[in-house]
């Protein structure tokens, strides 16, 4: 009787050992699969990747940009007219504005003025003084620097 308990245990050993045996061979057989997939992506994406370059390398010839660029871009050769010497040259670019006068841009920004309404064709809410309670102080403000003809002054 004990022989044969052990006999039906030793089988059912084998038979889960040839199970677990069946799973690792099943499981690496997937992965085999897998890799062989992701190998041939691979493969595709760097034949992908050397048409792609060989196509730009066509594209960026500079033998077809000179075609492109004579038969789209009205240019023309440079005449040696062209070029002058460096002593030729003004000594400084011409003044568009008179030297006394003030800066047009700061006069602007000096003297600008607050909008009456802010935001859209909403007025903002009236908060009568008297609203507030007197022992809950406004949050103070951080100091701004002020801005004064094109620098900051603090």
């Amino acid at each position: 009787m004990i022989l044969r308990i052990l006999n039906l245990v030793v089988i059912g050993a084998l038979v889960l050992a040839a199970a677990y045996v069946y799973r690792i061979k099943f499981d690496s057989t997937v992965q085999a699969e897998r890799l062989a997939k992701m190998r041939s992506e691979i493969r595709h994406e760097r034949d992908t990747i050397a048409l792609l370059r060989a196509e730009w390398g066509e594209l960026d010839s500079p033998a077809r940009v000179e075609v492109l660029a004579k038969r789209f871009l009205p240019l023309k050769p440079i005449a040696p007219t062209q070029f002058d010497s460096l002593d030729q040259l003004p000594d400084r670019p011409p003044q568009f504005i008179k030297p006394d006068s003030a800066d047009p841009i700061g006069h602007i920004i000096e003297n600008l003025e607050e909008p009456a309404q802010v935001t859209g064709s909403v007025a903002p809410p009236a908060v009568p003084a008297s609203a507030a309670p007197a022992d809950e102080a406004a949050p103070a403000e951080p100091e701004q620097p002020a801005v004064k003809s094109g620098r900051l002054d603090r």
